[in-house]
C-alpha cells in the first residue's frame, strides 16, 4: 500500500500524464511511496451530453461548473481517516513549503481542480482548504495540482537519496538556499569562494548561513522579516 494517494478530480485527465514520468517523483510512483488517481467530473455527468458547466444564475460571462458531477466523483473516492481535501482556486490561499511539508504527513490528499469561470460555490463545501499558486488567474487547476503534488511527493521518504539534501533548501526556514558551487574551481576568471576549498567545516557552515542571510533579505525581504521574528521568538 501507498504511503500517500492522492486522488485528483480534474475535467482534463491527459495534463498529468506525462509529469510524473521523470527523476525523484517518477521513482516514488514506482516504488509505491505515492500513488495518484485521476477521477473526471464528466463520467459523473446525469445528462447524454456529459455537460459539466452551465449559465450562472444572475447572468454574466462565462459557464460555470455544476456541482451535480463534483459530488457524485467526489462520493466515489475512497476516503481515508487521515485526509485533506483541496480545492484548486484563485481565491485560494498561496501554497507554500510549511504547506507541502504538513500535506506530506497525512495518508490521503484529494485535489479538486477548477475550469472554465468558476465552481458553483457549493462545490466549495467539500473542501478542507482552498489553494492557490498566485495572485493570477489559470485556464484550470491541473497545473496548481501538478505543482503540489510535486512538492509534498519530494519530502516523502524514500523519494530523494538523502534527507540531508532537503534541510537547507529555500524557505524551510524562511530563508532562501546558499550558493552552491562545483568543479572547476575557476571558470572563466570566475571563481569559487576561498571558504568552500579550505575544508574548514565549521566556517563553511557559518558562510553559508550567512548567505542565506544575505541572499534574502536582498531576494525576498518579507521573507527575511518573517526568519528575523521567528529568531527573536525562539529566543524568548
Amino acid at each position: 500500500m501507498s504511503k500517500l494517494r492522492f486522488d485528483v478530480v480534474s475535467l482534463f485527465p491527459e495534463a498529468f500524464k506525462n509529469f510524473f514520468n521523470h527523476g525523484p517523483i517518477k521513482k516514488a510512483f514506482e516504488e509505491k511511496i505515492a500513488s495518484i488517481h485521476i477521477h473526471n467530473p464528466r463520467d459523473y455527468a446525469i445528462d447524454n451530453y456529459r455537460k459539466v458547466d452551465d449559465e450562472p444564475y444572475g447572468g454574466g460571462a462565462g459557464m460555470v461548473l455544476k456541482p451535480e458531477p463534483y459530488f457524485s466523483v467526489f462520493d466515489q473516492i475512497p476516503k481515508f481517516n487521515k485526509k485533506r481535501v483541496l480545492l484548486m482556486t484563485p481565491q485560494g490561499s498561496k501554497m507554500s513549503q510549511s504547506d507541502f511539508c504538513r500535506w506530506s504527513k497525512e495518508d490521503q490528499l484529494i485535489l479538486i481542480c477548477g475550469s472554465y469561470e468558476g465552481f458553483d460555490e457549493r462545490i466549495r463545501s467539500l473542501a478542507d482548504e482552498e489553494i492557490s499558486i498566485g495572485d493570477f488567474v489559470l485556464t484550470g487547476g491541473e497545473i496548481p495540482a501538478i505543482t503540489l503534488i510535486n512538492g509534498v511527493v519530494r519530502l516523502l521518504p524514500g523519494t530523494l537519496g538523502s534527507s540531508e539534501s532537503l534541510k537547507e533548501e529555500s524557505h524551510n526556514d524562511f530563508l532562501l538556499e546558499h550558493p552552491q558551487y562545483t568543479r572547476p574551481s575557476n571558470f572563466r576568471g570566475l571563481k569559487v569562494p576561498n571558504v568552500l576549498l579550505n575544508g574548514n567545516h565549521k566556517l563553511i557552515k557559518e558562510w553559508r548561513q550567512k548567505q542565506r542571510e544575505v541572499r534574502t533579505r536582498s531576494r525576498r525581504p518579507d521573507l527575511y522579516e518573517l526568519w528575523k521574528l521567528n529568531q527573536t521568538n525562539l529566543e524568548k
